[in-house]
């Protein structure tokens, strides 16, 4: 490199930056573990809420969220710092993957990344950091493996699991004193799913008023629209055509079409003879000899008359995700072409029973007895539309971890057995390994023993206390011991009922390592210039 005088060359573009070596990796520790301190004190079923207040204008009141979801509360932020991005995307992603454990993803990195910045800081090589990290990764998924049982999923026994689970992941939320209720009906929810995983049969509807309480299971699924005025309100046996397909060009539409005629008797003309082409679209359609027909767009009043007369129940502007429900629910095709009548067998859906619903002051329309019974609906009534919207993410979340439970059938003991378990197993395996990689094995346990220390702060108790008798417990042998976080105790988690998934705890485990792995990497960081904007 040539040196003019003592000045290097430059580089990078004006006003780019570059951060190297201690610097940047201070950087990256300070910005995750910020991220993971922040939600750190929603963990756990003690854990406290966050209020999310958007700047825009006119947003002051409308958009707040009040939540402790993790996922939810850190897809809110907006953050500059690269380190503190990556995780967010591993929240996000353990939502998409499981739908749980959204906050001890982002809190077990942020808690690996402490522990590492304590090993730089004895002059440990990342890299001797990182492969310590991996051993202890293998060997605390190998116990946690080990620790976990599995049941028949026909049995009671794994019924009772699911009702735990639920019931467990509940806890934490703000439903946790009614738990024992949304537990019971989220596993019946799931089981009318009979295995399969499309959450799309469970459809939620969030209607202001009533209690908590108030909410409940409906079989059937439930379309927030109305029946046209005309048709009849119940229909049994119906066969159902859904399409996506215009049906509003009964007259001339004035803006934007020019039409020079020399009398008025043209313009009735050019109309009838749109007239005529809605009727030959509406005679199609009758072709399919559906009883009731769901449109996503509009339907004006001629073809609404034509269809009416022809004894079929009209459901017009049905919403997108309503309409593809209603295909999936009752085994339809969307159609937007009507070419193909000798198809309708195929593409009409089937449903033993459509009929108009009143629920609080709202109309709406229950398909019950659907080709595909696994659909239901769950009802959520509330104060408020902030509690409302609360209920509903904690539901998705039981919902989620359900379906995961239903197809991994693995589970493990809750509050915090798990972590404890994985931690000791870490310390024994510490003890075999030569070199400083047995430092990094040992900071990944004490890491692990984070996530019960701070669910014990979260709830206002001893945590030194409370995790030394915990390691006592183990010591002696009793493997189903956890926190009992309502007495502030070292509970049974067996008699208490306390059980959770294994693959979100795996899940959580495998994705945290590797976030924290990545960050632990960083040893620069380039930001480039803006772009400037060329003057005309």
């Amino acid at each position: 490199m040539d040196i003019v005088g003592n000045v290097l060359p430059q580089v990078l573009k004006d006003e780019a930056t570059e951060d190297k070596g201690e610097m940047a990796r201070l950087q990256s520790f300070v910005g995750a573990i910020a991220v993971a301190d922040l939600v750190k004190t929603t963990l756990g079923p003690k854990g406290m809420d966050k209020i999310l207040k958007p700047t825009g204008p006119g947003q002051e009141m409308t958009h707040i969220t009040v939540t402790n979801d993790g996922a939810t509360i850190l897809k809110s932020m907006y953050v500059e710092n690269p380190a503190a991005k990556i995780l967010i995307e591993i929240s996000k992603t353990q939502d998409e993957e499981v739908g749980d454990g959204t906050t001890t993803v982002a809190v077990l990195a942020g808690e690996l990344l402490r522990e590492g910045e304590k090993l730089i800081q004895k002059r440990i090589h990342p890299q001797h950091v990182i492969a310590g990290w991996r051993i202890a990764r293998d060997v605390a998924l190998k116990r946690l493996r080990d620790i976990s049982t599995e049941n028949d999923i026909n049995s009671q026994e794994f019924h009772d699991d699911l009702v735990k689970i639920a019931r467990t992941t509940l806890s934490s939320k703000l439903i946790t004193s009614d738990r024992d209720y949304f537990a019971d009906l989220c596993v019946k929810a799931v089981l009318r799913l009979k295995g399969s995983s499309n959450l799309d049969y469970i459809q939620i509807i969030k209607l202001p008023g009533g209690t908590i309480r108030d909410s409940y299971l409906d079989d059937g699924f439930i379309l927030k629209k109305q029946i046209t005025i005309g048709c009849k309100r119940r229909i049994e046996n119906a066969k159902i055509l859904v399409a996506n397909t215009a049906m509003d060009y009964d007259k001339i539409k004035i803006y934007g079409t020019k039409v020079k005629v020399n009398s008025m008797d043209k313009v009735a003309e050019i109309e009838a003879a749109e007239k005529e082409k809605m009727k030959h679209k509406v005679d199609k359609i009758l072709k399919y000899q559906p009883t009731v027909f769901v449109n996503r767009q509009l339907i004006y009043n001629y073809p609404e008359q034509l269809l009416a007369d022809s004894g079929i129940t009209v459901i017009e502007h049905a919403d997108f995700e309503g309409m593809e429900r209603v295909a999936a629910a009752t085994g339809a095709e969307i159609l937007s072409t009507f070419d193909a009548p000798e198809r309708s067998q195929q593409v009409l859906g089937h449903c033993d029973l459509i009929e108009e619903i009143m629920i609080g002051e709202e109309k709406m329309i229950k398909f019950t007895g659907c080709k595909k019974n696994e659909a239901c609906t769950i009802v959520l009534r509330g104060a408020s539309t902030h509690i409302l919207d609360e209920v509903d993410r904690s539901i998705h979340d039981a919902l989620c971890v359900l379906i995961t439970t239903v197809k991994n059938k693995r589970v493990v003991w809750g509050g915090g057995n798990s972590e404890m378990q994985m931690a000791a197993a870490c310390e024994e395996e510490a003890k075999k390994v030569q070199g400083k990689q047995a430092f990094a094995i040992e900071a990944f346990g004490r890491a692990l023993r984070q996530i019960p220390t701070i669910i014990c702060d979260n709830g206002g108790y001893d945590s030194a206390e409370l995790i030394q008798n915990f390691k006592v417990e183990l010591q002696k042998g009793n493997y189903t011991c956890g926190l009992n976080m309502t007495d502030g105790t070292i509970g049974n988690m067996s008699e208490l009922g306390v059980k959770e998934c294994l693959r979100v705890k795996e899940q959580a485990l495998m994705a945290a390592s590797e976030a924290a792995e990545l960050i632990m990497r960083v040893d620069d960081i380039v930001k480039c210039a803006p772009r400037k904007r060329e003057r005309a």
